[in-house]
């Protein structure tokens, strides 16, 4: 079974003047299909193949190979990106998922503040997540990964993520990165994330 590039569920330019249609169609088209690609390739001929890619990118042997771990990484982080975000989005979360925000940040703005010095001071690649730590107590972070290594990786599950690579904000952003992040907040579906709290929980 080949991993494959999900369909998107909202059109091209449906995040724009946020997320404009050629970065979409770049980022989705052409960056994403070759991490699934590459991964097909590493993973060709073996057990692995037949993996959910969440799961794969949790099993310490698999990605002690930097292909699987770089384009496994690549294939889910940017699975669960497309989804998070939405022509509907922005606004602010409600319920557990809301409460929890207020436990872990004080508020919604201690978030976002977190969040936002986390995808802005990630040197070079990488993300800026939301996730849920489990441990003696279940709680969220805001944390960051280099390249495209995921939470999941260290045994968290990420609930929210951006993509702060150049290729994901160039094109309109040029090195306005702090402008990039700030627009991603206009698009986040915050009823889908509410749902991988919900799941990770």
């Amino acid at each position: 079974m080949a991993f494959s590039v999900p369909e998107l569920q909202y059109d091209f330019g449906a995040l724009a003047p946020h997320i404009d249609a050629r970065t979409m169609e770049i980022h989705h088209g052409k960056h994403h299909a070759a991490y699934v690609s590459n991964l097909n390739a590493a993973v060709a001929d073996t057990p692995l193949a037949e993996l959910d890619v969440n799961d794969l990118i949790q099993d310490a042997d698999a990605i002690s190979n930097s292909a699987i771990r770089n384009n496994g990484g690549g294939h889910a982080n940017h699975s669960l990106f497309w989804t998070v975000m939405s022509q509907n989005g922005g606004g602010e979360p409600t319920g557990a998922l809301a409460e929890a925000i207020n436990a872990s940040f004080g508020d919604f703005a201690g978030f976002q503040e977190k969040f936002t010095a986390a995808a802005l001071t990630r040197f070079g690649s990488g993300w800026a997540w939301l996730s849920v730590e489990h441990g003696d107590t279940t709680k969220l972070i805001v944390e960051s990964t280099p390249n495209q290594d995921s939470p999941l990786m260290e045994g968290r599950t990420p609930i929210l993520g951006v993509d702060v690579w150049e290729h994901a904000y160039y094109l309109n952003y040029q090195n306005r990165r702090p402008d990039y992040v700030k627009a991603f907040f206009e698009v986040i579906d915050w009823t889908t994330v509410s749902d991988n709290y919900t799941q990770a929980m």
